[in-house]
């Protein structure tokens, strides 16, 4: 039996409405976080709250949307807030992040938290790999573990923001 246009039609329109929703939800948390006066001694490093929107859109509505909101997000708050560079390495680090947290909820065998974890070091690891490439030097990879260890501790903050919320709705 195939689907009606109609009822394709308004799970179409469903998921644009959710997606945009979301996205626009995660882009106020990425203005929050930007005009937020934090100044860390070392560059890179941000709490990421933005992200707690895509690990709940990656749990609750699926891969598709998760990563839908995570490119939106990263495109207009580049245009609005980072510049180009700052979008490219956005999209480097989402990308990366995305994958460990696509292929570690697969497995089952991880909390929330425990993939969100994953996905701020992966996300710093994509923007330590663009860097390497934009600069032509691997000796940045040295700035590694520091990213690293804000990468576990961002990422567990946003996981259990994520879980909390993910419990909460319906």
């Amino acid at each position: 039996m195939t689907a009606s246009p109609r009822s394709s039609s308004s799970l179409g329109n469903s998921f644009i409405a959710r997606v945009g929703l979301m996205a626009a939800l995660a882009l106020i948390f990425s203005y929050v976080e930007a005009i937020i006066p934090y100044s860390a001694s070392l560059p890179g490093i941000k709490l990421g709250i933005a992200n707690v929107v895509t690990v709940i859109a990656l749990y609750k509505f699926g891969v598709k949307d998760a990563i839908a909101v995570s490119i939106i997000r990263i495109v207009i708050a580049g245009l609005l807030f980072n510049g180009l560079f700052g979008m490219i390495y956005s999209l480097a680090g989402a990308a990366l992040s995305l994958a460990g947290m696509i292929a570690l909820k697969r497995t089952g065998l991880f909390s929330v938290t425990g993939v969100s974890m994953a996905a701020g070091v992966l996300h710093n690891m994509g923007q330590l790999i663009i860097a390497s490439a934009l600069i032509e030097d691997l000796r940045i990879f040295f700035y590694f573990p520091m990213l690293m260890f804000s990468g576990i501790v961002a990422g567990i903050l946003v996981g259990i923001a994520s879980t909390i919320i993910i419990k909460s709705i319906k």
